[in-house]
């Protein structure tokens, strides 16, 4: 029975937009979403190990370097590879790091940038210097303030590829830590996730993180690198991955130990300032991609105004039926896929979680009409 009064008309038409938002949200739940919850990866049908270039780029980060860099050095990957740091003109205590580990570990390449790229902001310069540098094919891309979640990481990563993939998507996790700040934070890095990974699995493949990514050289050089997108800050593998990729060449790895793990952002601010970074530039996707991912933003939110508009003024069994059938799609998709990128302690705050993304899109929604930050450090 409804709760309040309103004319015909416009009890339909609130009806009507709710179950509009409701099925559209299934449709990527059921179209999208669940290839990664029920994502089986490739079987090879013989394995092989390609040699490797490891490439981390670095700008007065020595207490990272410090921490993280041997993870990367230590890696358990027989085949021939190398670790590239790109120490782009920092000004703190990297080149003696640099310096002292090169000692023990001979594959480490310490590539020094003493100048300043003219007209090229952002991280694009240093990375293009690393991957002109680099001695393979299959360049392997982390940042340096990320580990490895395991001494397999290489080798898992560069098992995606296979037949015609020249990029390989993986996962870049953040560590677990108590407190709201960083479930909220390694939530959104999982639900990020979720659409990316499901998008390349329906052949629809438009981004990948730098703190875990792969894709061949012959690649980058073929399409002239990030010359197309050196006037944007930042964009140097959101972009670049979305101007390359395609249903063939790309591919995912989402084991566990093919994970790198990254401190989340200790303060709201900080968070925000990162998230606004990444969204200055994502207006620059693709339009079909723009169009897709706006789309589901909408509507998640619209989703709960709509179920309060419609439980006031329409029959509330119906819909909280079809709420109900909604969030036990999402319920499922969700589970499965935590479970899969080990993320599974998050969804006893599904609820919440749910609502918190409707929040998120508006909080975020500003970024796309602000002018990218011209520093990437």
């Amino acid at each position: 029975m409804e709760l309040l009064y309103l004319p015909g008309f416009w009890k339909l038409t609130i009806f009507i937009c709710f179950c509009a938002v409701v099925a559209i949200q299934l449709f990527y739940y059921l179209y999208f979403f669940r290839r990664l919850a029920f994502y089986k990866p490739h079987t090879k049908a013989a394995s092989q190990e390609y040699p490797v270039s490891v490439i981390v780029c670095a700008r007065d980060e020595a207490p990272n370097i410090a921490k993280n860099l041997p993870g990367v050095l230590v890696q358990k990957y027989k085949t021939t590879h190398e670790v590239i740091v790109v120490n782009d003109n920092s000004t703190d205590e990297t080149k003696y790091l640099l310096d002292e580990f090169k000692k023990s570990f001979k594959n480490l390449n310490h590539l020094r940038l003493t100048q300043e790229a003219k007209g090229i902001p952002g991280k694009k310069f240093p990375l293009s210097m690393g991957i002109k540098t680099a001695r393979y094919e299959i360049v392997l891309l982390t940042d340096a303030d990320c580990v490895p979640a395991s001494e397999l990481w290489i080798q898992k990563m560069q098992d995606g590829y296979y037949g015609d993939k020249k990029i390989v998507l993986g996962y870049g996790a953040f560590h677990k830590k108590p407190g709201m700040l960083n479930k909220l934070i390694r939530f959104e890095t999982f639900h990020s996730a979720l659409q990316y990974f499901s998008f390349a699995l329906a052949g629809m493949p438009y981004m990948g993180v730098g703190r875990n990514l792969s894709y061949k050289k012959e690649l980058f050089f073929t399409n002239k690198g990030f010359s197309a997108i050196n006037h944007i800050p930042g964009g140097d593998y959101y972009l670049f991955i979305n101007m390359v990729t395609n249903k063939h060449n790309t591919t995912i790895v989402i084991d566990k130990d093919a994970h790198t793990l990254s401190e989340a952002a200790p303060t709201w601010h900080i968070w925000q300032r990162q998230k606004f970074r990444h969204y200055t530039t994502s207006k620059y996707y693709n339009g079909k991609h723009k169009l897709m991912l706006g789309l589901f933003s909408l509507t998640q939110v619209l989703m709960y105004p709509f179920v309060i508009a419609a439980l006031l003024f329409y029959n509330s069994s119906l819909v909280l039926v079809l709420f109900a059938l909604r969030l036990l799609v999402q319920g499922i998709v969700w589970y499965k896929s935590m479970k899969k990128l080990n993320e599974a302690d998050l969804f006893p705050f599904f609820i919440f979680l749910d609502i918190w993304m409707g929040f998120y899109f508006l909080l975020f929604t500003p970024a796309l009409w602000k002018r990218p930050a011209k520093q990437w450090k």
